[in-house]
This record gives C-alpha cells, sequence and structure tokens, in this order.
C-alpha cells in the first residue's frame, strides 16, 4: 500500500470509530462509551451481605447518561437532577450551590467510566465538611452495573444492576376479572403518625373498571397531595393505573389476587414498583408500596369511612 491510501486509511478508520484520550493518554473509542447512553432503571442490588430489608439502589432509582466528544452528561446524579459534564480528560467540573461545592472528576480506563466527586460545605469547619463519593459503571451481558464507595466510609459500598426500561421483562398477569377487586370498593380514611389524613375512594366495579381519587390533608387542612387511580381490565387480567398529581399515567400489572389481596407490579417504574392492598379481618384496609424484592416499602392504613 503506497503512503498516500495508508494516511486515507487511517483517517477513515479514525472518522469511523471516533475515538478520544483519557488522562493516562490511552485512546477511547466513542462506540465504546456509547454503551452508557440512555436512561437506566434500578433492577437488583448486587451488594453482598446484606439483608432482604436493606436491599436497595446504590444510587438513585432512575438516572441518565448521555455521552458526547471527549465527556459524558450525568442526569440524576445529584441534587436537583441537573445535568454535569463531565470531561474524560481528568479536568474537574466544579458546581457551586448555596451551601456546597461539588467538584466532578471522571476516566475511562478498561470499559469502565469512573467519576470521583467531592462535597464541600461552604463555611463549615466542622470534623467530615469534605465527602468524596466514586461511583463506576461497567456494561455487562447484564445491564449496567453500578459501584458507589463513600469517603468517609458512611455507609458501605454498594453495587447495584441497572437496565434500559424497555429491557426489563414485565411480570405474568394473574387471570382477574374486575369482580374480583369488588372488596376494595368505598370510601377509605385513615391518619399518619403525623396527624395528616389520607383518603383513597373506589366507585363499585362496573363496566371492566373500578375508579378512585385519593387525597392527603395535613394539620393545618390543606391539601397536599392528590392522585387519579384505576384499575381496568386487559387481555384477561387487571390493570392498576396511577396518577399522582394528574400527572402522566403509570401502569402495574395483577400479579396475585385473592379474596382480600391484590398485588400490582411494574419493574421498569422507578419507585414504588410494588404495590399491595390488602383487606384485613376486622375490615380495616391496607395499601403498601415499595420494590419488587427487598426495601422498607411504605403502609397506609385505612378504616372504611362509615356515614350517619
Amino acid at each position: 500500500m503506497d503512503s498516500r491510501r495508508w494516511i486515507i486509511a487511517v483517517l477513515v478508520t479514525v472518522s469511523t470509530h471516533s475515538m478520544t484520550l483519557n488522562p493516562a493518554g490511552q485512546m477511547v473509542r466513542a462506540d465504546e462509551l456509547k454503551t452508557l447512553d440512555g436512561e437506566w432503571t434500578f433492577v437488583e442490588d448486587r451488594t453482598e451481605g446484606r439483608a432482604l430489608e436493606q436491599l436497595g439502589p446504590p444510587m438513585s432509582s432512575k438516572f441518565s447518561i448521555k455521552v458526547e466528544d471527549g465527556a459524558v452528561i450525568l442526569n440524576g446524579h445529584g441534587s436537583g437532577h441537573k445535568d454535569v459534564r463531565v470531561a474524560l480528560d481528568g479536568t474537574i467540573t466544579e458546581i457551586s450551590e448555596p451551601k456546597t461545592i461539588s467538584r466532578y472528576q471522571g476516566t475511562w480506563k478498561d470499559g469502565t467510566f469512573k467519576y470521583d466527586v467531592t462535597f464541600e460545605r461552604i463555611g463549615s469547619s466542622a470534623p467530615q465538611s469534605i465527602r468524596q463519593i466514586t461511583r463506576s459503571f461497567r456494561t455487562t451481558p447484564d445491564g449496567l452495573e453500578v459501584s458507589v464507595k463513600v469517603d468517609p466510609p458512611v455507609v458501605k459500598d454498594s453495587v447495584g444492576l441497572y437496565r434500559h426500561a424497555e429491557d426489563i421483562p414485565m411480570p405474568a398477569a394473574a387471570k382477574a376479572s374486575i369482580g374480583d377487586m369488588a372488596w376494595l370498593a368505598g370510601a377509605w380514611v385513615g391518619t399518619r403518625s403525623t396527624g395528616a389524613t389520607n383518603e383513597e375512594r373506589w366507585s363499585p366495579p362496573l363496566g371492566g373498571a373500578m375508579l378512585a381519587v385519593s387525597r392527603s390533608v395535613n394539620t393545618s387542612g390543606k391539601m397536599f397531595a392528590f392522585e387519579y387511580l384505576r384499575i381496568v381490565e386487559r387481555d384477561g387480567g387487571l390493570i392498576y393505573i396511577a396518577q399522582p398529581g394528574g400527572r402522566t399515567p403509570t401502569e402495574f400489572v395483577l400479579t396475585e389476587v385473592s379474596a382480600n389481596r391484590a398485588v400490582f407490579e411494574n419493574p421498569r417504574h422507578d419507585y414504588p414498583n410494588r404495590i399491595v392492598y390488602e383487606l384485613s379481618a376486622d375490615g380495616s384496609l391496607s395499601a403498601t408500596i415499595g420494590q419488587i424484592k427487598g426495601g422498607t416499602p411504605r403502609r397506609f392504613d385505612f378504616q372504611r369511612e362509615i356515614n350517619n
């Protein structure tokens, strides 16, 4: 091959596989970095030695990464879910906020993107006013493996698996009709430990659906949350549809049902991805939200409202 043809071949190769340099001067192929691209949803806690109730995501339940020339854009990795640009050449990105300064420094080596973020409290002379978190991201056949290390070690190092939502299989649906949920119909009211009240008002099953509205009111008598709810028949099963604050609907598949208990799941949703309703023998109702596996779920207790 003559010299001109060799130069052209090299230029074509570099153009096809765009590259950048890491701090060690090693070439990083853009197509390797691109495996980090997209929105990632927590799937599984892979931290060794954790009890079931301790299982949970090592960072946000959902975050996104965008790869651009020589840098990675992070969203959902810090406070306020703001975008942070982390260069791969060792350059420090500094973000100033009213009470803290955050400094990000990233690298790419051996198929792993890693960045250190140091948080410094402004005007603080207290011990541990400087804290560092190291996060590593590595694509595997199972998904994106994320490890987190905190220094000083206020928590143990943790490892979790994330996937793109479309790559997370939905659970098998239980066979059921809307009549199987008739026990949920009625007006249910409850009081939290804070004194705030919750209510869910479910219509009787009719036309293949049950409809509800949920409302939470604080001790000052002001509503601070509401939600539109539906349970509808679909393909021989039931779908629970939630719209907190009237926002975009999220669907959960019925996976278990009995005469007094129903479980709805959506592993593609960040949190919650499991909702359980259960009617007790004394006539009270509980609604529990949390993770499909592990963690500490949140429980809301209700009594049936009695009209005089």
